[in-house]
């Protein structure tokens, strides 16, 4: 019983030294006075003395550490490491690593996360909001946009050059506005409350293009020649990089460069003989300079001695002859400026390469480190507007709408997705705004930008489908009236660019969140890609023993916090967000912990599980939107009135993460490990739910009823009731219901009859015939009848107006008698 009750609390020792992760150093001198306790009650021998000495020595002693263990596990390592290409180490390379590395740190400092300060903007920024931005949501007509026109109007693409929405970006010494990211998110997802094709146009040349590279890498003579121009829209850009061939695998582009010498405007200069067939380029059709990505040749090695140089990045005026631009792609009738461009063979001068001959090669590293900015703010911005727009007039509309003798809003079947709705946009916000966040701190966070393109586009589509199940036949027909049928129609085209999601949840979000992330991974790489043998172990025995510890600390907390919940870990709060922050300490040592176990166990063919990656990502996802969410919360001011959305979106959060720990271990290969790490991670089984039906309940009430929170969640949209801005009528609508429901109950009451509520004048008038309201009170219920009408009804047309071509409309087919 002696020796059971001694082995019990020896492992019970080492389990809180790796809890607390302690130094080597006191690692040894604890087994040594645990050793002697055992000696002194005659459970340890010279065996254990013998080994345990042997082991300290090695261990505690660098020489002998790295001769007999770190020199093998360094061979051992590299054997193993699977060969990285040029374009993935320069992917793993590009960007930053934030806020992700806590979470995949098995222990997040939460105070770290609520010390960086809630974004602001500048006077500046608020009167282009207030001003410019407005004004062209109240110009927009995006029916006409997307039925009639097919694009713009004239007068809005004016605006937009006037006040260089196109300038965002571009810094003023250039003349631009040289916005925060926080600005330019608000302004976009303003824009996409109105009308993506307005916002797809201005979010294009302040995102991943010819702007931002020419600020990063362009020679001042670029710079001061294009970015005045591109900022005063003298200049409409274009990137061309996607390819029939090459879509998401853009590193596999077939358009190619050869460097020769060739005549330019009656010259001989040293130059590129261009061929591309590029797809899917947005504002090709009306670009005036391209942007172009393509793989430089050098032959005759008029450069150096490489022949292969690497893809190059170069910026050409759409005027040069033979460049072919102006037809157009139809992207799921949302009309924005897409399409190809092709050229064969065309010469241009070398330094039409942005940051000239000397960036020649350079472009794959240019366009991964522009696109962890870009695609952190453009399309999660986009994606975030839309559904919050969506979700302020899907929650009027089921307020509003009444079926069986009361609003459908009540209805618990309509509950679910109301409130799946409400609280991805409460969530997607929160994602969004940390985000750029760190992006204006000056990080380039690569993999948080993976997750933020993937879940808010995801989120917003499935959002959006929820949304038009609420409105049935509202949202299913076309017209200025719906609000909904656009976004719907639209949501697989941000799901596809910029890294189809597919692509990015299962090969970017881990992949890259594994190495980059990994407090030891990039160090054990990086030393094993070392040329020098004693620098390199140096290295590695650094890496390497810092990195097994850490196994052994995760090893430590997740079954710890297994068994409690995570409680005892550490929260910066004592109220009802506690516990999730204690949750959010255990799933992140589960994260660290798997992902260490299955590289170890899978090595490179790691890479080829994607579905196993994916899953690991989506645990690394949902920590991100949780901890996004307790710091919206946190920066808002705990708003009581706000805590609903908070437990939704946690809960919702901390169940997906669930999920996916426990479909990759039922999908790991190796059982025995898999099994084991159930019993580790997962000791008292799965404790997660989804929301309740009474925390749905909650959520759907609060977009049904005017509020703060209400506000809070529509947060910088525009809801004026312009004659073409739908939800902001819908809102005045609401309002108008709201307030006629009393007088409406008071004249049945008087009237001892249970009146439709419908026909509203009708009412009215019994109201005042009883003597039962007033004249004013008969004008509200007229005024709400309107707005009902409104909300309800949808659009119909002459035939003659729904045909592209009525010259060539079918006759109508009359049935026999």
């Amino acid at each position: 019983m002696t020796t059971l009750v001694y082995l019990i609390a020896f492992f019970c020792g080492l389990a809180i030294l790796a809890y607390h992760r302690a130094y080597r150093l006191t690692f040894t001198v604890v087994i040594a006075a645990l050793l002697i306790l055992g000696t002194l009650l005659n459970v340890t021998g010279m065996i254990s003395w013998l080994i345990f000495a042997v082991i300290a020595l090695v261990l505690n002693t660098p020489t002998l550490r790295k001769k007999f263990i770190t020199h093998y596990a360094l061979n051992s390592f590299k054997s193993i490491m699977p060969k990285m290409s040029q374009t993935e180490q320069e992917a793993i390379d590009a960007g930053t690593v934030w806020w992700e590395a806590d979470l995949f740190s098995g222990k997040p400092d939460w105070n770290k996360l609520h010390a960086i300060q809630a974004p602001t903007l500048t006077p500046a920024e608020q009167a282009f909001l207030d001003g410019p931005v407005n004004d062209v949501c109240r110009m927009v007509n995006d029916f006409q946009i997307t039925h009639d026109l097919a694009d713009l109007p004239p007068e809005v693409w004016q605006h937009l050059k006037q006040h260089k929405f196109f300038a965002m970006i571009i810094k003023k010494q250039y003349g631009g506005l040289e916005f925060s990211a926080y600005a330019q998110s608000l302004v976009l997802q303003k824009l996409t409350g109105v009308s993506s094709v307005l916002s797809t146009t201005v979010s294009v040349p302040n995102s991943l293009g010819p702007g931002e590279l020419l600020q990063h890498y362009g020679t001042e003579q670029q710079k001061n020649y294009y970015l005045p121009r591109l900022a005063t829209g003298k200049e409409i850009p274009c990137f061309a990089l996607t390819s029939p061939e090459a879509g998401s695998d853009a590193g596999s582009i077939p358009d190619f460069g050869i460097i020769k010498k060739g005549l330019w405007q009656g010259k001989e200069v040293l130059g590129m003989e261009l061929t591309w067939n590029k797809r899917y380029i947005t504002l090709a059709p009306v670009a005036t300079v391209l942007g172009l990505a393509f793989k430089l040749f050098d032959p005759d090695h008029l450069l150096g001695e490489q022949h292969d140089l690497g893809i190059t990045c170069a910026l050409i005026p759409t005027n040069v002859d033979g460049i072919e631009i102006g037809r157009r792609h139809f992207p799921l009738n949302i009309p924005f400026q897409n399409g190809p461009t092709r050229g064969e063979k065309i010469f241009v001068p070398i330094d039409f390469i942005i940051g000239g001959q000397a960036m020649a090669g350079q472009g794959w590293r240019m366009l991964v480190e522009c696109l962890s900015v870009g695609r952190g703010i453009t399309l999660p911005s986009n994606a975030t507007g839309g559904l919050k727009t969506a979700a302020m007039g899907i929650g009027a509309y089921a307020r509003i709408r009444r079926q069986f003798k009361l609003p459908i809003g009540k209805m618990e079947g309509i509950e679910e997705p109301l409130a799946r709705i409400v609280g991805n946009a409460y969530v997607l916000d929160a994602a969004t705004t940390l985000t750029v966040t760190g992006i204006d701190l000056g990080e380039k966070p690569a993999v948080i930008s993976a997750i933020v393109k993937y879940h808010c586009t995801h989120r917003s589509q499935q959002s959006i489908i929820d949304a038009m199940d609420i409105a049935g036949g509202k949202g299913i027909c076309m017209g200025p009236r719906n609000f909904l049928a656009r976004s719907y129609q639209g949501s697989p085209i941000a799901v596809t660019v910029e890294g189809a999601n597919i692509l990015t949840r299962s090969m970017i979000i881990f992949g890259q969140g594994a190495i980059r992330c990994h407090p030891y991974v990039l160090d054990e790489i990086n030393a094993a890609y070392n040329n020098d043998p004693h620098l390199a172990t140096d290295q590695f025995d650094n890496a390497l023993f810092s990195h097994i510890g850490f196994v052994f600390s995760n090893m430590s907390h997740s079954l710890w916090l297994g068994l409690t919940d995570g409680r005892g870990s550490s929260a910066p709060r004592k109220d009802a967000t506690q516990r999730y922050y204690q949750q959010l300490n255990r799933y992140s040592a589960n994260l660290a912990l798997l992902a260490d176990i299955s590289m170890a166990t899978l090595g490179g063919s790691l890479k080829r599980k994607e579905r196993l990656s994916a899953r690991l990502g989506d645990v690394l996802s949902q920590l991100y939107l949780a901890s996004a969410t307790l710091k919206r919360y946190t920066d808002e001011g705990q708003q009581q009135e706000d805590i609903a959305l908070v437990h939704w979106g946690l809960q919702d959060a901390l169940y997906q993460t669930e999920v996916a720990i426990d479909n990759f271990l039922a999908n790991f290969p190796n059982r025995v490990i898999a099994t084991g790490l159930r019993l580790l991670i997962l000791p008292t089984g799965l404790r997660r739910r989804k929301p309740t039906d009474k925390l749905d309940h909650l959520v759907a009430r609060l977009i049904q009823t005017p509020s703060a929170t209400r506000d809070r969640i529509g947060r910088g949209q525009f809801l004026e009731a312009t004659e073409n801005n739908t939800v902001g009528m819908m809102e005045v609508a609401l309002l108008d219901i709201l307030a006629a429901e009393p007088i409406y109950d008071r004249v049945c009451q008087a009237a001892d009859a249970a009146l439709p509520f419908m026909q509203l004048g009708k009412v009215a008038t019994i109201g005042l015939e009883l003597g039962v309201i007033t004249i004013a009170e008969a004008e509200l219920l007229h005024r709400a009848e309107a707005g009902r009408l409104y909300t309800i009804n949808v659009d119909d047309f002459d035939p003659q107006q729904l045909a592209i071509n009525p010259s060539q409309t079918a006759p109508k087919v009359h049935s026999a008698a």
